[in-house]
């Protein structure tokens, strides 16, 4: 192995750095291994200066650093990219042009660090040679067949924040405060942080729930003599029989945008006589300096993912399984979403505690 390649692909999220620095001592210190970063994801092999070294100056003091040093494209699929063609927007499929830059280089390996997507494309590019590992990166923890993601542990930590902050202010004035949050389709974040922060509502996607409900649990908190709720909600919570809220429309390249859940709950609960306000988290979540455990995950997944390229494999993703580093095929990480079970121990845990998940008659 002489040659490996790292990018970030899809929205940034702490720890990506992380990765990158451990990857490249890694192949440095026990492989002798040079080591380039393609910059803003895919798209670095379609710029002129989209291909840079990385050496051991290049990842010093990024340990601590959010974001990503590469810079990241969330709309960098190879297989529809976007561009103008005699003055029209046109979408083209570039894989072949990147398989052609990957073998241009040289590259012994392909480090892909990304979420469902981002690992969709390298999974694709593996079926036409590229010789790509995966690494598991999203705040939403929707990957499947891995435990954890980094980036997770982070924006949980933050939502948790948010809700103690709120707790403050709700019950001063008397408010039900509502908090939206990140994740999706998925309601890792929400119910995780909802428990930590001690949330008296927690709507996630996995459970439709009924306004009249959330009321209904209000109501129950004031009679006691609590004048105030913390109600964490997530950006693709819907209302039983109806449809999740949308900041905008997707099509073939964008995803579509969640957004607005939180206002249509806040807007309810005024409805019914309580006073509400609402607070998007939005990409706080995503930004500042990695917990902890995302910095030593991200550092574990980099080198494991150096280490399965020197041992040839490809088409795999770094995972963690039972505490310890493994590795699985990316068609198996990317075959089922990773949801929010019902009989989850968090949700029986919520529920044992009070917690209404607006799904209760």
């Amino acid at each position: 192995m002489k040659k490996i390649g790292i990018l970030t692909g899809g929205g940034d999220a702490p720890g990506l750095n992380a990765v990158i620095r451990a990857a490249v001592k890694t192949a440095i210190n026990v492989y002798d291994c040079q080591v380039f970063g393609i910059k803003n994801g895919y798209d670095g092999f379609l710029d002129q200066d989209g291909i840079i070294p990385l050496g051991m100056a290049d990842v010093r003091g990024i340990l601590p650093r959010g974001g990503t040093i590469l810079g990241a494209a969330n709309r960098g699929n190879p297989y529809a990219r976007k561009i103008i063609r005699d003055g029209k927007e046109v979408t083209i499929d570039v894989s072949d042009e990147i398989v052609k830059g990957i073998k241009r280089l040289e590259l012994d390996a392909l480090l892909v660090l990304g979420g469902d997507g981002t690992l969709r494309s390298a999974h694709e590019l593996a079926q036409k040679g590229v010789p790509a590992i995966g690494v598991p990166k999203t705040i939403d923890n929707d990957i499947g067949g891995t435990e954890i993601t980094f980036g997770f542990d982070t924006a949980l930590n933050i939502a948790t924040e948010a809700l103690d902050r709120l707790h403050t202010t709700a019950e001063s004035h008397h408010r039900a405060m509502v908090l939206e949050l990140m994740g999706r389709d998925a309601g890792f974040i929400t119910l995780q942080a909802g428990i930590s922060g001690g949330a008296d509502v927690i709507l996630i996607p996995e459970i439709p729930f009924k306004f009249e409900n959330i009321i209904a649990k209000i109501r129950e908190r004031a009679d006691k003599g609590s004048k105030f709720s913390i109600i964490a909600v997530s950006e693709g919570a819907k209302p039983e029989g109806g449809t999740q809220v949308f900041s905008r429309i997707g099509d073939e390249i964008y995803v579509p945008r969640l957004g607005g859940i939180g206002q249509a709950v806040a807007e309810y609960i005024e409805k019914q006589g309580f006073e509400s306000r609402v607070t998007v988290l939005g990409h706080l979540q995503r930004g500042g300096t990695p917990t902890s455990f995302d910095r030593s995950l991200a550092t574990r997944y980099g080198a494991a993912a150096v280490r399965l390229a020197a041992r040839g494999g490809f088409d795999r993703m770094v995972a963690l399984q039972s505490g310890k580093i493994t590795d699985i095929p990316l068609e198996e990480a990317i075959a089922i979403p990773k949801r929010v079970q019902l009989d989850d121990d968090a949700v029986i845990t919520a529920r044992n505690i009070g917690v209404s998940f607006g799904d209760e008659e």
